[in-house]
């Protein structure tokens, strides 16, 4: 059981979605979809490889439009927004990539001081510096700095993914199957991280997953998804505590005792 967060903001809302719809051709992905997210959360979207979960996070990105339905985030309308106004927004979203999205031909310093020298140009390199180790000690891998992605580990090249996303301050974190590809033991230093960015960072989240140990140990809430659309919601041991077919399959697919 995750441990209780008292910083949950359970009356300010930063991400409210209602009746989301998105097709691509005739494959219908989302299929009226409705979601909160409280400042200080961590919400898990919980469901097999193809039901929607990532395509959601990109339409909350803007890195993808629905066909209907509202994405308001931090009090905006996503899809209203110019494009200033997307660029500003998208700054307080971090979003973490399966792979970690790191650049092979830069370093570990190179790739958190990337976004800033774009992001945040005026930026002097002292004030830089200072937050590259700032995010590099909280990630646990402040000797990595000058490495290239190419000697860290896979778990190590998730972290500086994480770390890279958080160099913005970001307010919302959008995880993509966090623990993909990882042993046990590492997937538990993933989770545990993520939530240590949560209180550490004061951060509000949306972890994509199919691994049940990942949604237990971070999520505040679980909302299971099942052929575009949410089918229960609530704490972990709400969602699992009852006889529900389609809510017990998932569970035995996942082999968690």
């Amino acid at each position: 059981m995750k441990p209780f967060t008292p910083e949950i903001h359970w009356d300010e809302t930063v991400i409210s979605i209602r009746d989301l719809y998105k097709s691509f051709g005739q494959n219908h992905v989302l299929r009226g979809v409705n979601l909160d997210l409280h400042r200080g959360e961590n919400i898990v979207v919980l469901g097999r490889s193809g039901t929607g979960k990532s395509v959601l996070i990109k339409i909350i990105s803007a890195l993808l439009y629905p066909d209907s339905g509202t994405v308001n985030v931090l009090g905006l309308e996503v899809e209203t927004l110019k494009h200033d106004e997307l660029r500003d927004l998208r700054l307080k979203i971090g979003f973490c990539f399966q792979n970690g999205a790191l650049y092979d031909s830069m370093t570990v310093g190179e790739n958190l001081a990337f976004p800033l020298r774009r992001n945040m140009p005026h930026m002097s390199k002292r004030e830089r510096d200072e937050r590259i180790a700032t995010v590099l000690e909280a990630v646990g891998l402040s000797q990595t700095i000058n490495q290239m992605p190419a000697e860290l580990s896979g778990g190590q090249r998730k972290r500086i993914g994480i770390g890279r996303t958080l160099i913005l301050r970001p307010e919302i974190m959008l995880y993509d199957e966090p623990t993909a590809g990882l042993d046990p033991i590492t997937c538990t230093d993933i989770n545990n991280l993520i939530n240590e960015v949560q209180k550490r960072f004061k951060t509000s989240s949306i972890i994509i997953t199919h691994d049940l140990a990942c949604a237990k140990a971070t999520g505040d809430k679980i909302a299971v998804m099942k052929e575009g659309r949410f089918i229960k919601e609530g704490s972990f041991e709400e969602v699992f505590s009852d006889n529900d077919e389609l809510i017990r399959e998932f569970y035995d697919y996942n082999f968690i005792q």
